[in-house]
Formats: structure tokens, C-alpha cells, sequence
């Protein structure tokens, strides 16, 4: 008798190559999964929130028409704005420093937060400061020309905000006056002019644009009775540039404020400027997208806001009062990154994990075949044992199930064929051995049919008795 049909299990390879090809389909399709969500989030526009102040200045509204065009823009804006309204600058540094906002439009000479860094200079300013006219109505002393008279007076200042009754006393120091011999008073810029006609001062400051209309309105109030403020000169503007990085030595115009005469000559004083400022920890890409789009941008607002046409590029010199955001230094230097110099290392490292991926379902594909041909040559092996064996049975149920057994054989080296696991040469040579187990099955059935049964008996007894 024979010892039974071979262990073939070819069902159980080829489901587990199955296996191994869904793992490695599935891998690929997460990787371009991952690579595409990953350029979805890279290419959406982000929106970021900008700190702004006060109610109705010029700042908020020139930051509200910025963020309606950055969102009107769908086609090419990666960046957009909403704007988060504060009481001022001062609020506006702290809504970015404590990380309630990603950019903010705050004074340069005010505290600037340890997480800002320039994006842009949204304006400068000039200080501009004068005597209204001694004609009319008589005032009490000399006529003031020089900030060194104004000990003892009363100086009103444009605006609500202590950083300009701050920048006031800075400028009475360095001309050796002291800020407690002086009444300083204030009230809101919007009501400037309605409140110098009713406020009896002998000096007034004013800080904003050059062409401010706040300062000129407020200029053009205090002249009354046809006469001509005198505006007082900050001789010593380079020297508080020296001492005070935030500022610096500048020039009224002769002529820039209202009128052709006014001033007569141009006039020495100091400026400041308010900054686009971002976080520390924004992305590079976000600020330097940010930067591209706002100075695109800025040319297509000039006609209802003039002030978006001043919008200048940052000071990227390391020694600059605010160091630049390196997205913004990235822009102005011409260095801005693409997509590709961005997601450069993450694409190569998606096209390793994919060659990686290959080589493994290479591998793992190797060894599945390995597996299948090792089967296959101990089928091949044990067909020629049932060869042998065919040749020397006494039953025709035994050569029935060694067919069935060879039949199985056949269907296994069919399959690994089918899967590369075996060559043709190697093929035809189990086609030459099965052809002669086939043979010697048939021509032993045909001599055991021939037999009368008692030969086939005694025959089988025979062999039973010589390996006993």
C-alpha cells in the first residue's frame, strides 16, 4: 500500500499571497493618500487673525480692506485675514504675545513682544509739533518758537493712547524740561478740531502720517483768526535716534501740512513707524505666502485707502529693531521657497517608503515562490515514488488512488507555473515523469485485469511474505 497522498495544500499559498499583495496594495494607497492629503493641506489657504486698533482708525480699516480682498481672491490666495478689533497698539502687542493672534499692527516704539518679528512697515509717522497763533485773543507770556520754552505751559496732544504723552515727555527731557512743569492734556483724534477751538493750549502735538488729515484738521483749528501756528523744530532728532532706536531723525516738507506755507521751511522732527508683525512660530511659508499677497495687493487699494500705497518692505538687517520673520526675509530676498523646495524631503521620503515597500512585495513574492517550488520539486519527487510503486501493485483501487493523488500533483504544478514559482523547462520535465507514471499505471491495470484472481492473490501474498 502506499503512504498516502502527498500534503499539497496549494490553497493555503496562494491566499497567502494574496494576503501579502492586499497589504502591499493597501500600503501604496495610504502613502498616496498621505502624499495627497498632505498637498491638500498644503496648498488650502490658511486663515490667520490679525490684532488691530483702535475702533474706526485708519489701521482697521485699511486692514478690513486688505482681508476682503485677500478673501475675495480664491483663485491665488493661500492667506486670509480676519481682522481681531483692540483698543490699540498696545493691545495689539499683547493679543500677539499672548498667542491670541498671529500678526498684529503695533508701534515700534512701544513694547514689542518677545514672539514678534517684522513682516512689513505699515506706515510711518512724523511728530509734528507747533504754537497756534498769538494774534486774537492776547495770551499771557512770550510767543513760543522753541520746545525749551515750554516749561510752565499747557501742551494738548492728539489722541487717547499714553504712548504719545510717553513720546511728549521723552522729547521735554531731552531739552532738559522737565514733565512735571507742564499741564499736559488729551482728547480722541476724531475729535480733535471740535476740541482745540474750545481748549485754550499753548502747544500741541500731534503723531501720525505725514498727510494726515487728523493732523492737518487739527493745525488748520488752532489757526484762528487768519494767523499762523508756529511749529517747533526737534533740533536734537539724531540724538534721540541714537538713544532710542525706535525713532528716527526725519523731515516735515515745506508746505506738506494744508497749505503751501505751512510750514514756510521744512522742519526737523523725529519718526516712528507701525509694523505688520508676526508670531515667532508661524510657518515660514504662511508669512512669506502672507507677504507675497499684500504687497500684490496693496497697488489695488491706494485709490480708497493712500496709506495701503506706503506699505514697505521690513528691515532685514540683523541689527533691525525688530528682527524680520525669515518668511518675510525669504520674500524680500528672493528666496522664497516652492512647493517642491518645501515638501522636497517628505516626496523623496514617500518615494523611498514606496521603493521600500516594492522591494519588500519583491521579497515577499520571492519567498512565496521559493515556498511553491520547494513543494513542487517534493511532488515531482514523490511522483516518480509512485511510479515505482505503480509498477509493483496487486490492486487496482491502490493505482486508482495514486492517479488521484498524481492528478492533485498536476493541478499544483499547473498553479505553480501559473505564478512563476517554476519555468517551462521545469514543466516539461514533470510533464515527461507524469507521462510515465501514467503509462505504467495503465499497463499495470491492464495486467492485473489479465490475471485470474487467484494469481493476483497469491501474487500479493508473495510480496507480503518477502518483506515481512
Amino acid at each position: 500500500m502506499t503512504d498516502g497522498p502527498a500534503n499539497l495544500s496549494p490553497k493555503p499559498l496562494r491566499s497567502a499571497k494574496r494576503r501579502v499583495i492586499f497589504v502591499l496594495i493597501a500600503g501604496v494607497l495610504a502613502i498616496i493618500g498621505t502624499l495627497t492629503a498632505g498637498y491638500y493641506f498644503a496648498v488650502r489657504p490658511v486663515t490667520l487673525k490679525i490684532a488691530v486698533g483702535p475702533a474706526n482708525s485708519d489701521d482697521l480699516r485699511v486692514v478690513q480692506a486688505l482681508a476682503q480682498a485677500f478673501n475675495n481672491n480664491q483663485q491665488h490666495s493661500q492667506v486670509k485675514l480676519r481682522p481681531v478689533p483692540t483698543e490699540g497698539a498696545s493691545a495689539s502687542a499683547q493679543a500677539l504675545g499672548e498667542g491670541k493672534a498671529d500678526l498684529a499692527i503695533i508701534r515700534g516704539d512701544l513694547d514689542v513682544p518677545k514672539n514678534a518679528q517684522a513682516v512689513a512697515t505699515l506706515r510711518k509717522n512724523v511728530v509734528v509739533m507747533w504754537a497756534p497763533p498769538s494774534k486774537g485773543k492776547a495770551r499771557k507770556g512770550a510767543k513760543i518758537t522753541k520746545i525749551t520754552q515750554l516749561a510752565g505751559h499747557k501742551i494738548a496732544v492728539v489722541g487717547r493712547t499714553p504712548a504719545n504723552v510717553n513720546l511728549l515727555k521723552l522729547i521735554l527731557q531731552q531739552y532738559g524740561v522737565d514733565p512735571n512743569k507742564v499741564e499736559i492734556v488729551q482728547f480722541p483724534a476724531n475729535e480733535a478740531a471740535d476740541a482745540i477751538r474750545n481748549q485754550k493750549a499753548d502747544a500741541y502735538l500731534a503723531a501720525g502720517p505725514a498727510n494726515s488729515k487728523i493732523t492737518i484738521d487739527a493745525i488748520t483749528a488752532s489757526s484762528r483768526d487768519g494767523g499762523e501756528p508756529t511749529f517747533l523744530a526737534i533740533d536734537a532728532a539724531e540724538a534721540i535716534s541714537q538713544n532710542h532706536p525706535a525713532y528716527e531723525a526725519a523731515e516735515i516738507p515745506a508746505g506738506s501740512l494744508g497749505t503751501a506755507n505751512r510750514p514756510e521751511d521744512e522742519v526737523k522732527t523725529i519718526s516712528f513707524a507701525h509694523h505688520i508683525v508676526a508670531r515667532k512660530g508661524l510657518a515660514e511659508s504662511t508669512v512669506a505666502a502672507f507677504t507675497r499677497q499684500l504687497f500684490a495687493i496693496r497697488q489695488q487699494l491706494k485709490t480708497d485707502f493712500p496709506l495701503a500705497a506706503k506699505i514697505e518692505t521690513p528691515d532685514t538687517d540683523k541689527d533691525a529693531t525688530i528682527p524680520v520673520h525669515p518668511g518675510a526675509a525669504a520674500f524680500v530676498d528672493g528666496e522664497e521657497k516652492t512647493f517642491l523646495d518645501r515638501y522636497s524631503d517628505y516626496i523623496w521620503w514617500g518615494l523611498m517608503a514606496l521603493s521600500a515597500m516594492g522591494s519588500a512585495g519583491a521579497w515577499f513574492a520571492g519567498y512565496l515562490k521559493q515556498d511553491e517550488r520547494n513543494t513542487n520539486t517534493s511532488q515531482r519527487e514523490r511522483l516518480l515514488e509512485m511510479l515505482k510503486t505503480a509498477r509493483q501493485s496487486d490492486s487496482t483501487d491502490e493505482l486508482d488512488q495514486l492517479q488521484a493523488e498524481a492528478d492533485d500533483i498536476l493541478r499544483h504544478t499547473l498553479d505553480c507555473y501559473e505564478h512563476g514559482a517554476i519555468e517551462e523547462g521545469t514543466l516539461t520535465a514533470f510533464n515527461i515523469a507524469l507521462e510515465q507514471f501514467h503509462n505504467a499505471v495503465a499497463d499495470r491495470k491492464a495486467l492485473l485485469l489479465s490475471m485470474p484472481q487467484n494469481l493476483q492473490r497469491a501474487a500479493t501474498q508473495f510480496r507480503a511474505a518477502g518483506t515481512a
